[in-house]
């Protein structure tokens, strides 16, 4: 869990707890989408803490119209958001416009909102461009006293500290195409495999019959096959790979260590002896 600054944390609690009647209220009267963009706009002021007259702007057009909202901060724009009327319900299909141009100006994050549903969009750089869902938030069943570490990485404090690249990260490490990745490694294969024999010795099985039985009878099929699940392997391979490089800088250097001290001559310890033999004498 990324850590929240007290101050930050306050303030999403007060902020949170002030603005859940006024969605509940919006809701009920059906605003539309520009008068969401102004509830939209003042959340991302007092409770996201951006600066509302330097920071949100409306000034960057997608296709010959302007997006609803977007945060820039130093003259540097670091994320679009799309805003759509309180009583609509978000799909993804509504930032497709948006991820496009956050592609073309190397943009990283697209935020899809109604006001009370906020969803976080990382934008995938390839072909054809498309985008990955990191973050879902519903604000009102969110509780104000202990949701500021959910809240935070929409933050201005924490978009400056990474903390959505943070959050996304992690969310990578523990989703289910990435634990099988990493179950299927050689090395967790080698544990298991070491694991295996210590407990039942006459036992005798080889890597590849373990990784079968994991693919076959143990995984589900969805989290071994498929796009999702060759990345995830690609991406432990790579850092399996980064691991052996630094590792074997390392064990050449103990080699050489070993291998000095075992060629050391015989005639300097000697002479050393003798010298000290000469010396008592």
């Amino acid at each position: 869990m990324i850590p929240v600054p007290t101050k930050v944390a306050d303030r999403l609690s007060s902020s949170l707890k002030r603005f859940q009647p006024v969605l509940v209220s919006a809701r009920s009267r059906d605003v539309n989408e520009s008068d969401t963009s102004i509830i939209v706009t003042d959340m991302l002021a007092d409770m996201f803490g951006y600066d509302k007259y330097a920071e949100i702007t409306r000034e960057h057009a997608i296709r010959g119209t302007f997006c609803d909202l977007a945060i820039k901060i130093d003259g540097e724009l670091q994320f679009l958001i799309e805003v759509k009327a309180i009583g609509i319900e978000l799909r993804d299909a509504h930032v497709k416009q948006a991820i496009d141009y956050a592609a073309n100006q190397g943009v990283d994050w697209v935020i899809l909102t109604n006001g009370i549903n906020w969803k976080a969009f990382k934008v995938l750089f390839g072909k054809p461009i498309e985008q990955e869902l990191v973050m879902d938030i519903d604000l009102l069943n969110l509780s104000p006293r202990n949701s500021a570490h959910i809240l935070y990485p929409l933050t201005r404090e924490g978009l400056l500290k990474g903390a959505l690249p943070a959050y996304h990260t992690q969310q990578q490490a523990t989703n289910r195409f990435f634990l099988g990745a990493i179950m299927l490694s050689e090395p967790v294969l080698d544990t298991v495999r070491r694991e295996l024999r210590r407990i039942a010795p006459d036992v005798k099985v080889r890597v590849d019959e373990i990784r079968s039985a994991l693919m076959s009878e143990v995984l589900k099929r969805e989290v071994v096959e498929g796009e999702k699940a060759e990345e995830a392997r690609r991406k432990v391979q790579k850092v399996l790979a980064k691991l052996q490089r630094a590792k074997r800088p390392k064990e050449n250097a103990e080699e050489q260590v070993i291998e000095s001290t075992a060629s050391e001559p015989e005639g300097e310890a000697t002479e050393n002896e003798n010298g000290q033999e000469a010396d008592s004498a």
